[in-house]
This record gives C-alpha cells, structure tokens and sequence, in this order.
C-alpha cells in the first residue's frame, strides 16, 4: 500500500475487490448460513462433487496465459462467495475457476491464498469482539495453540495446494472431494 501503481499496489486492489462478495454476503445473510451448517450432510456431500467437477475441469484447461484483471477479480471474488456454503472448497473453486478463465496456473494460486487473508483477519477480529462479549474467562494457552496449530497446518497445505496446481495436479484434490462428497451423501441418505 504504498500507492505506487506497481504490481503489489494493483494486486491489492484486485484483492479488495474480490473481498466484496464475500463481505456482502457475511454481512447480509450471516444467519441463514450459519444454518446450513447444522446437520446437512447431505448438501456437504452435494458441494464437495461440485467442488470435484471444477477441480477436474480445472485441471484440464492448458490455455492458462494471463494474470488476473480487475473484472476476473470479481468473478473470482463471487466464487469465494459461493464457497461460503458447506462442502465447498474455497481454494479448490477459486483457483480452478480462475485456471478456467485463463489465469496462469501460480498466479490463480497465489491469488486464491492471498485474497482470503483479509477476510480471515477480519473473520478473527469479529469473533475477538462476540468473545468477550459472552465471557471474561478466556483462556489464552488453548486459544494460543488453536491459532498456531491452524497457521502451520494452513502453511503446509497452501504450499501443498501450490506444488499441486503447479503440476497441474488438481486432479488429486478432485479424486479426494468426489470420494468424500459420495460417502456423505450415502451416509446422509
């Protein structure tokens, strides 16, 4: 944010402007899918094979030559959106769609991973106010360790997930979704 109209300049008002689905939807419909959560295996299992068509679509298109203009950041940012249901993968969509749309394969994934980061931040500053608003006893250790065990497993799996579009792997991620979305749509039924 130095206000150069460099590369990390663009690329953070590409980020914004994919936040503002997202936003939008947290902010306006947080209840109604706070309710899709509860008990719905079904519809996880529904969102994980869609998750798994992307993943393969995705991972068949080889005509991946531009980076990620101002309208695809918003298209991408409606994708983060909709990943917002149960079962979706919000990585897997995001960067499969923007591979689709023609992005570079490590420009969609390293995107994908740096749009999320604002609305994480934003996610756990929220939670931080509704936490001390139901109690004065926070414990710090086990939070302290929730947070670190989540940063290190979410650093490997980005780069796991990176190594993965690289190779034009993404056909892995799709196998795991499909397998997983099948068995709880049978287990739901």
């Amino acid at each position: 944010f130095k206000f150069k109209k460099n590369h990390g300049f663009k690329l953070s008002i590409k980020i914004i402007i994919s936040m503002i689905p997202s936003v939008l939807i947290a902010l306006f419909y947080e209840k109604e899918i706070s309710k899709l959560f509860n008990q719905n295996i079904i519809l996880v299992g529904v969102m994980l094979i869609i998750t798994s068509i992307l993943l393969f679509l995705g991972d068949r298109n080889n005509k991946n030559k531009s980076d990620i203009s101002y309208k695809n950041s918003i298209l991408i940012g409606i994708i983060q959106a909709i990943a917002i249901l149960p079962g979706i993968s919000r990585s897997g969509s995001t960067i499969s769609y923007a591979v689709l749309i023609g992005t570079k394969r490590i420009k969609a994934a390293e995107f994908s991973f740096l749009m999320v980061l604002p609305l994480i931040f934003g996610s756990m500053i929220k939670s931080l106010f509704e936490i001390e608003s139901y109690t004065s006893n926070i414990e710090i250790l086990p939070l302290m360790t929730g947070f670190i065990s989540a940063l290190i497993t979410g650093v490997f799996a980005c780069k796991w997930m990176i190594i993965l579009v690289k190779k034009s792997k993404l056909k892995y991620f799709g196998y795991y979704c499909f397998l997983l979305g099948f068995f709880s749509i049978s287990y739901g039924l």
